[in-house]
């Protein structure tokens, strides 16, 4: 399910599992995060309001996604600031939010403040589906979906054409805190 506004887009789905399975798959660093588009969830310590988060690419040499955590209420929420580091865009706030329901547990991913006509728009409109869906596929199944596991092998087979702009020495932490 997927509502929006030009404010504010919620992609939704309900998974069969414990809140505590869901929350658990959500918040993982330093592991391979399929519905994050084969990205590693990097922090310089842990997760926690303040701490600069990075999605960067398994070797490491990339940075897609940076921001700042805003809110972390397990198990329940977790918010944070967002910017594609390819985008000249100004960040905008992703929030995740766990609800208890009684097939399970109904996941939303909320957009807020996406500047509007962006790259930034087009990038998220595009990437929420893939991420609600690819997640609920892997904590259900232990694995994406195949038409997410094809995605993630072009994701694979294009990454030496990232832009340079995307280098990790380009987005250190402290860099993230500034933003």
């Amino acid at each position: 399910m997927t509502t929006s506004d030009s404010n504010k887009a919620i992609y939704r789905v309900v998974i069969n599992a414990p809140i505590e399975t869901v929350w658990s798959e959500l918040v993982k660093t330093d592991q391979v995060l399929a519905f994050f588009f084969g990205a590693v969830c990097k922090t310089p310590e842990q997760l926690e309001v303040g701490a600069p988060v990075a999605m960067q690419t398994t070797n490491g040499k990339y940075r897609s996604v940076v921001g700042k955590v805003l809110d972390f209420s397990p198990p329940h929420r977790y918010a944070h600031t967002f910017k594609f580091t390819n985008h000249d865009d100004a960040p905008c706030t992703v929030t995740y939010e766990l609800k208890e329901v009684a097939e399970g547990v109904e996941f939303s991913l909320i957009t807020t403040n996406v500047p509007v006509g962006t790259k930034t728009e087009k990038g998220m409109a595009q990437g929420g589906p893939f991420i609600v869906n690819t997640f609920k596929s892997v904590v259900e199944n232990g694995r994406p979906t195949f038409g997410g596991r094809l995605m993630l092998g072009i994701i694979g087979l294009v990454q030496p054409l990232t832009p340079k702009v995307c280098r990790s020495e380009n987005w250190s932490f402290e860099k993230i805190m500034e933003l």
